[in-house]
């Protein structure tokens, strides 16, 4: 069963496009992340960094003494996803029929994928956020934030 299905069609939508964010909010991202942080989100599809970017912004908003580390797990928080080859239809078609291919497979992991990503260049509290694992208040902040 497909959970969330408004939030789906909504992200669908918006992420038909696969348009540049602005300088602008591009520079809000290289505020808040590490470089090797910055570069890894820069691998990300233009939809999903301009995705990240209005998750930050609802976090921000939900959160606002939120530290540099839960700040940066809302930008990566779908950094896994450039791992997987799916444009805009298989990642909607994977989404709906789950994962028949290594591929849609890739992509419906993404959050573990993810946080081996940037295993190495972020802090554990952003790592432990963007793998999904954690179950306090900050993250269910973030889960929010990422399905307004």
């Amino acid at each position: 069963m497909i959970r969330n299905v408004p939030h789906l069609v909504r992200r669908a939508v918006t992420s038909l496009s696969n348009h540049e964010p602005s300088t602008a909010r591009v520079a809000t991202a290289r505020e808040v992340l590490r470089d090797g942080e910055f570069a890894v989100w820069s691998s990300m599809q233009a939809r999903d960094r301009r995705h990240s970017l209005d998750v930050l912004a609802r976090f921000d908003r939900l959160c606002p003494g939120a530290e540099r580390a839960e700040r940066a797990a809302a930008l990566l928080h779908d950094v896994g996803k450039a791992a997987s080859p799916l444009g805009w239809a298989g990642r909607v078609l994977a989404t709906v029929v789950g994962g028949r291919t290594d591929a849609m497979r890739t992509y419906l992991d993404h959050e573990r994928i993810g946080a081996a990503m940037i295993a190495a260049v972020s802090e554990p509290r952003t790592v432990d956020l963007v793998g999904g694992g954690c179950t306090d208040e900050r993250a269910d902040a973030l889960r929010r934030a990422d399905g307004a």
